[in-house]
Formats: C-alpha cells, structure tokens, sequence
C-alpha cells in the first residue's frame, strides 16, 4: 500500500522536532551537527532571532493579500535586492524551481518581441539542476530527471561542462540564451572559473544572448560574496535565485536587467503567493543580515578555516576521501566509498550531510556557524572516516 506521503524521497527513519543555530533536535532527544542547512536554505542556522522576529512581526499583522494589490514589504525586498546586485526588477516566487521556469519565460519572449521568432534556443550544461517542473528538467537534460516524463519542453541545446568549443560552435542566430550554475551544487561542488564565466559573458555580448546564472544553491552568501558571479567581476542578464533567500521560509525571485524583463508585461506572468508579505518580511530580514560586508568576510574566513580542516581529512582518511571542492560555505568530499554510505555512517556520529553528484558529499552548513561547531564536524567526519576504513 503506498503511504499518504507520496514516497519520491529515500527519507533517513528519524524526524526533527527542534533546531538552534546549526544543531537539531530529534524526537528521542537527540542533537545533530547540521551541515546540510535543509540544503543551502537555512543561512542563519535554525531559529535566528532575527528571522524569528521578522516572521512573528509579520504574522501578526498580514499574511496574504494576492498580487492583485501593491505589497510594500515586497517593495522593500526588490528595493534591498536591487540595490545589491545588478538587477533592475525583481519578480518573486516560492522556490528555485518556478524561478527556472520565468527565466526560460522571460529570455523567450525577449526575442519574441523582438520579432525574432525562431531564436528560441538556451544552451544549458550537463550536470545542472535546475529543478523540477517540465521545463527545468527539460534545461537539465540528466537522464535520471527526464526518464518517463516525456514529451519534453524543447529548444535546449546540452553541452558538456567546459567544452569551451563546443558552447562555441553551439551558439547561433537561434540562441535566446545560455544558463548556467556558476557554481553546480547538485551536480558536485564544480565551481565554475572566473576565466570561464567572464569568457560566457563576452560570448553573450558578442551574440546578443541573455546570460541566465542559476544561483538558488551557490548565492545569498554561501560563495562569501552575496553572489558567486561577483567574485568574477561579472554580470547576468536574469538571475535565479531561492533556497537561502527565506532562510527556511519558501522564497525565490527572479532578478533581471531592465533590457532582459521588456517582453514581460501586465498578464505575462503571475503567482498567488509569490511575493507574499509574510515571505517577504523574512527575506528582508534576510538580506538585511547577509548582504552586510561584515558577514561575508566572516563566511570567507569560516570557509577557508573548514576547507584547510577538510584538506587535513583528505590526507588522512585516503581510502575514504579523494579531494576537497568548492568555495566560501558551499564546500564538497570527493569519495571513493559510496558517498550514500559516508551519508549513512555520518548519521552514527550525529552529522548530517548531504549526496551530490560525481560521487561527492555535500556541506552547506549555515553561513553563520560558530567556529567551534567547525571543528566539531571536523571531529565527527573523522571518527565517520574511520569507521568505514574498518569495513572497506
């Protein structure tokens, strides 16, 4: 008999009940070293304060009125995003998934209004995650996303990552746009150069393509700058953002150049919630707290801290790890165990961590975690290391 929660997840057998900064508690009582952050969304650990009282604040006033009306605390998010990154407009959503989807949206109808009908095309790369609808899927291409959901969304065009020739010799007349993860969560901690990412730019100029960077994993912080494109001195044309932005509340935007939102006008698009005072209210407060040129440097400085640890890991425990990947907190294991099984044995020293792609582990702690709770991972990753060395 299939169970009342649809079963698409592999879910560990235990439930948390309570969390503070980057612990959690179970429900027998249990604390868990959390460096997973419910996958890069909780930046501030478990109930900040801030974020706390932002939400209640909210709550008590207004939670929901539709976008049939103006919203002030979404103008005051779209004002703070807007005065911290390129973009000149704002759209929000609930999740990265539905940012995906604008994005695709918005870069087509550019063209179209353009009058250049057929320039359709986005080149996309392997190992992206874009989300889950049928049109993020479809921009992934993985075969373990699209299997059995055909027919697809077409006009994506998927190269391999780094293939410089091949994004080349792919971008035509019919190319609306190129997306791409500056830096790839899903797919293993890739960061993507700073070469790379300036040379796409320059492609895109070149041929009047949108550029479209998805950071719902890689931005708000976790790179040490608000946004991982910014340590390449770059900019996108539209920008995919989600995941940290509520800090655990269900929030994405789309952020756009003035030039790349033209074709999106009254009736273009819509949600019923995104955008809603109470997501609103807990982005801001957000924003408030990661945007701060203070903060970052202190997630620069804890990333450097956790890469050297993770690098003294590597040399000891060979046998179970190959190599560190990543930048600021968005940090990756290379394994050569199963990494579902380093997952698993992690579980025994209460530390949670999350799978990726290219046989890597995932630490997407909280972009504030303590010093001390650095080293206590650090701790437990190497009693987890030694533990599978006795069973290899």
């Amino acid at each position: 008999m299939i169970s009342h929660v649809l079963p698409t997840y592999n879910r560990a057998l235990f439930s948390f009940v309570k969390g503070e900064g980057s612990w959690l508690t179970s429900e027998d009582g249990s604390r868990y070293l959390d460096l997973g952050a419910g996958i890069a969304v909780n930046v501030l650990g478990h109930a900040h304060p801030v974020l706390v009282g932002a939400l209640t604040e909210q709550a008590r006033k207004l939670w929901h009125v539709s976008n049939l009306y103006r919203i002030p605390e979404q103008e005051r998010l779209a004002d703070l995003l807007v005065e911290n990154t390129f973009a000149d407009t704002v759209f929000f959503t609930n999740s990265g998934t539905e940012a995906a989807e604008l994005a695709i949206k918005m870069a087509r109808k550019y063209w179209y209004d353009k009058g250049q009908l057929d320039r359709v095309e986005i080149i996309a790369f392997e190992g992206a995650f874009h989300g889950r609808s049928t049109g993020a899927i479809a921009a992934a291409g993985a075969e373990k996303m699209v299997k059995g959901f055909g027919p697809l969304m077409p006009g994506f065009t998927h190269l391999k990552f780094g293939d410089h020739d091949a994004l080349r010799a792919a971008v035509t007349d019919k190319t609306a746009a190129i997306i791409i993860e500056p830096v790839q969560g899903e797919g293993g901690i890739r960061v993507l150069p700073d070469v790379c990412l300036k040379g796409l730019r320059d492609l895109a100029d070149a041929t009047g393509a949108l550029l479209i960077f998805d950071e719902v994993q890689c931005g708000m912080g976790r790179t040490g700058k608000l946004f991982a494109h910014e340590w390449a001195g770059v900019a996108p044309d539209i920008m995919m953002v989600a995941k940290g932005i509520g800090g655990g509340f269900p929030l994405g935007a789309v952020l756009a150049t003035e030039k790349a939102a033209s074709g999106m006008v009254v009736g273009t698009h819509g949600s019923t919630y995104g955008g809603n005072p109470l997501g609103c209210a807990v982005g801001a407060a957000v924003v408030g707290v990661v945007a701060d040129d203070a903060f970052l440097a202190e997630v620069r400085r804890k990333g450097v801290r956790f890469w050297q640890g993770l690098e003294r890991l590597v040399a000891a425990h060979p046998a179970v790890f190959e190599a560190v990947r990543g930048q600021g907190l968005i940090l990756g294991l290379k394994c050569n165990v199963i990494n579902t099984n380093v997952v698993k044995a992690a579980y025994a020293e209460h530390l949670l961590m999350v799978p990726a792609a290219d046989n890597m582990v995932r630490l997407l702690p909280a972009l504030n975690i303590l010093d001390e709770d650095i080293e206590e991972s650090l701790v437990r990753l190497n009693r987890t290391a030694a533990a599978l060395e006795k069973v290899i």
